[in-house]
């Protein structure tokens, strides 16, 4: 679904295990990384995008994560020129609501190999603040700012680690 600005509405999960990190994709075929991510079909509401989005690209059904939280507004982030593709509607970027999930299950449930056409070829779990410095530029942002409001969430539950870490990733 495309908004009336042209962006696509989209959903964004970071999910976490209780040992304190993240979990990160690589994209098939390439060396980019990403958390998993998707856009909403019609009729579809935001929850069930996030759960069917987590079953296409990391195998995890809703039994094996709880909700911790999301994002208070939807996140926004416009594509460069040269990857806007000429579509009706057009589609200038996402708009992007941003949950974060414990993982309940274990690592064996995760399975990249679920869905027919498959979005990662790999993943590891990272320190929450890691993947800033490893998505493409024209996501950081979103990125940065969906850590940074989901962090006391976060930092509330998770063992390790502190809030105030973010500053020191920025600084760099």
């Amino acid at each position: 679904m495309i908004d009336a600005n042209g962006y696509r509405l989209n959903v964004g999960i970071i999910l976490t295990k209780s040992s304190g990190q993240v979990f990160l994709g690589k994209r098939i075929n390439q060396n980019a990384w990403q958390f998993p991510q998707g856009g909403l079909d019609d009729q579809e509401n935001i929850e069930e995008a996030v759960f069917r989005e987590l079953w296409e690209e990391i195998g995890l059904d809703r039994s094996k994560v709880e909700i911790i939280g999301h994002t208070r507004q939807w996140l926004k982030y416009k594509l460069p020129r040269k990857l806007i593709r000429s579509t009706k509607p057009t589609c200038i970027g996402q708009k992007q609501k941003w949950y974060l999930l414990k993982l309940t299950g274990t690592d064996a449930d995760i399975n990249l190999t679920a869905s027919m056409k498959p979005e990662f070829d790999g993943w590891e779990w990272v320190n929450y603040w890691f993947p800033l410095s490893q998505v493409i530029h024209f996501k950081r942002e979103v990125y940065r700012r969906a850590l940074k409001e989901l962090s006391p969430l976060y930092f509330g539950f998770s063992k390790g680690g502190s809030a105030k870490s973010l500053d020191s990733i920025l600084s760099k």
